[in-house]
């Protein structure tokens, strides 16, 4: 039996308005109780991508609701509309690469099987669900009964932190709650290599209520953002900022209106986080001197004999300040660099030059 026999179809009315070309294949009742297969593994990317935009999946639950560091709601929406930028990037495609080795690992520290799954599950009673498993880990390998899905990660050293003791943190948990929530499963497991020499694993057990709220909250985000078409609020993330910095061509001197009441609300809320933002930044800067105060000519402070901080000569080089007290060893220690001429760019190439400049928000002092 082949790994995509694990599974059958659902509906086939409905798969064929995504995915006309899948076969229908017989399936054991308790490899994934609640959930059908909807596109076996190795189908074309293009099919992958369009079942993908129909419906929720397990990467999309913590940026839906706001607990991914990386991708927030409006990623999820541009994506769900066929305008999801990224790409992919060097650890996008080294996690890719390295999935086997850290599920191979975890197979050996936990003593239980793994296998790959058939491909792509939606939940037998809402159609959008879906689940892109990384791994199944099974009870018995011979029978290659399913006990919960694994979601296999590969994370730097600086998030050692996160990772101790247990703990997983908020988004690869969710995305191993979600796939219990579409398959079914009573058990799933995070398993992620950590700075790449450290590997940290847990079990997570099923939690109706939780399995409850998700349905509920991901079923009218669906509803609201993707079926109505309906951009939900940006949020705060950097990356989104960055991603609405992409979306659109930039038109020159084009002029867009907006409401004015919204307009005026805005800038007045930005006026006083501006403010606030100053006045917090100078009550941290005077905390901040008081303690280089305390350090003086130490480099390291300790109180009671643990450490409190340091204040150590190990940051920024100041090239101005250095050529203009040493002229000499300057001009001795200078190399030339080779750099784009943008002036000349700008002039010759204006519509590639244009291409790459970022886009600034300014707001004036005096308008709406």
């Amino acid at each position: 039996m082949t790994d995509q026999a694990l599974f059958d179809l659902g509906d086939p009315s409905v798969m064929e308005l995504i995915v006309p070309e899948v076969t229908v294949s017989p399936a054991p009742p308790l490899a994934a109780p609640t959930a059908r297969l909807i596109l076996p593994a190795g189908a074309p990317e293009e099919d992958w991508h369009a079942v993908r935009r129909a419906g929720i999946g397990g990467s999309d639950v913590a940026a839906i609701l706001g607990l991914d560091k990386y991708r927030g709601p409006l990623h999820v929406y541009e994506a769900k509309h066929g305008r999801d930028l990224f790409t992919g990037n060097e650890a996008t495609e080294i996690g890719s690469e390295i999935e086997d080795f850290v599920a191979g690992l975890f197979s050996k520290r936990s003593g239980m099987a793994v296998m790959d799954p058939p491909g792509t599950l939606v939940n037998v009673d809402r159609p959008w669900a879906l689940a892109n498993v990384d791994k199944f880990v099974l009870w018995d390998e011979e029978t290659r009964a399913v006990a919960g899905p694994l979601e296999l990660k590969n994370r730097s050293e600086h998030q050692a932190a996160e990772w101790e003791d247990g703990e997983i943190p908020d988004a690869p948990a969710l995305q191993c709650h979600w796939y219990m929530a579409v398959g079914g499963w009573e058990c799933g497991w995070v398993a992620a290599l950590v700075g790449g020499n450290k590997l940290r694993w847990s079990r997570l057990e099923r939690d109706e209520e939780m399995i409850g709220q998700l349905f509920e909250h991901c079923a009218a985000w669906y509803e609201r953002h993707v079926l109505e078409g309906y951009p939900p609020e940006p949020g705060g993330l950097e990356s989104t900022t960055e991603l609405l910095a992409k979306l659109w061509s930039v038109k020159a001197e084009t002029v867009g209106e907006v409401d004015v009441t919204e307009a005026s609300a805005l800038r007045a809320r930005r006026a006083e986080l501006k403010a606030r933002a100053k006045a917090v930044g100078d009550e941290l800067t005077a905390v901040e001197n008081r303690m280089r105060q305390m350090a003086g000519e130490h480099s390291i402070v300790k109180a009671d004999g643990k450490p409190a901080w340091t204040w150590k000569a190990n940051g920024n080089f100041a090239p101005k300040q250095f050529t203009e007290a040493h002229p000499e060893l300057a001009a001795q220690y200078t190399r030339m660099v080779p750099a784009i001429d943008t002036d000349l760019l700008k002039v010759e190439q204006p519509d590639i030059y244009a291409q790459f400049r970022a886009r600034r928000l300014v707001v004036p002092a005096k308008g709406v």
